[in-house]
């Protein structure tokens, strides 16, 4: 199987997404912004990464927020995890939420969200006009307690 990462022209110096640990699921993500962006609190942003991929059909990227980010400063993504399906062939940019209640400053190279390969089922549902009964039934949303 074979996947593939190139960059965009204005960020051949920045890093390629990399794993910072030996067993580290995701893979940290670079800024790739020319000038210093302030997220103001309670403010998205857009912000490009600089890469874009390629991987076989079945296969996703998941880009998520990094926890060291969300719990110091509030920072996340909004639509996380965000989607990247196999046939999208332009620029990963992140959608980032400023949570927190200061400014947060995004500079060129920052690791700002990490990224995850996953493989993916696409299932044929039979239609049914009811579905086998289950220990939980229809129990949701808190229905197990605090």
């Amino acid at each position: 199987m074979e996947f593939y990462i190139c960059q965009t022209n204005d960020a051949k110096d920045l890093p390629l997404p990399s794993y910072m640990t030996k067993f580290a699921a995701g893979m940290d993500l670079y800024a790739n912004v020319h000038e210093v962006q302030i997220i103001p609190a309670g403010k998205t942003k857009l912000i490009p990464t600089g890469i874009k991929i390629s991987m076989p059909q079945d296969f996703e990227a998941q880009v998520r927020s990094r926890s060291g980010l969300a719990l110091k400063y509030g920072i996340s993504l909004l639509n996380s995890p965000g989607t990247i399906d196999a046939d999208y062939r332009g620029e990963i940019k992140l959608i980032m939420i400023n949570l927190g209640e200061n400014d947060f400053k995004i500079s060129r190279g920052d690791r700002i969200a990490q990224m995850i390969i996953n493989k993916i089922w696409r299932p044929d549902f039979k239609v049914v006009d009811t579905l086998e009964e289950s220990e939980r039934g229809i129990g949701g949303f808190g229905h197990t307690g605090i």
